[in-house]
């Protein structure tokens, strides 16, 4: 299938946020849309916020088997994910840029054509300079 028009997709997204020893669990039915530019993926949808408009999210998967997640809006944040490695990386927020750093413990990504399916896990530790805010738990899975 051709992905380089983009094609709608259903998505089901698991989030897991261990934070100061409490866990908390989010669960998401979203609409969004897959592309491919050149040999990099884009899957982009549209978060739902409690309060407020909903924030628009893209998930960049390089050729390398490098991950993204890229949240626009107010508060602008692009989190890098590589397995078993640190990379540094921004947030922005109304009251100023902050510096974070994941630490990526898994990462596995799968895609199929007939029909276009796929889905990303990724666990990860969030540093904010050397203290650890929480440990992330991230599932995306999406059909066409």
């Amino acid at each position: 299938m051709d992905l380089s028009q983009g094609t709608p997709v259903s998505i089901q997204l698991k989030t897991i946020v261990d934070q100061a020893g409490e866990k908390k669990n989010f669960y998401f039915d979203l609409e969004g849309q897959i592309v491919k530019i050149g040999d990099t993926l884009y899957i982009r949808y549209k978060e739902e916020q409690e309060e407020g408009d909903p924030v628009p999210v893209t998930i960049k998967v390089e050729p390398d088997g490098k991950i993204q997640l890229i949240r626009s809006g107010g508060m602008r944040m692009r989190l890098k994910f590589a397995y078993q490695e640190r990379l540094d990386t921004s947030y922005k927020t109304p009251y100023g840029l902050f510096q974070i750093t994941t630490f990526t413990r898994n990462l596995r990504f799968s895609l199929k054509d007939q029909p276009v399916a796929g889905s990303i896990l990724i666990d990860y530790d969030l540093y904010s300079q050397a203290e650890k805010i929480g440990e992330y738990h991230l599932e995306l899975e999406f059909t066409a």
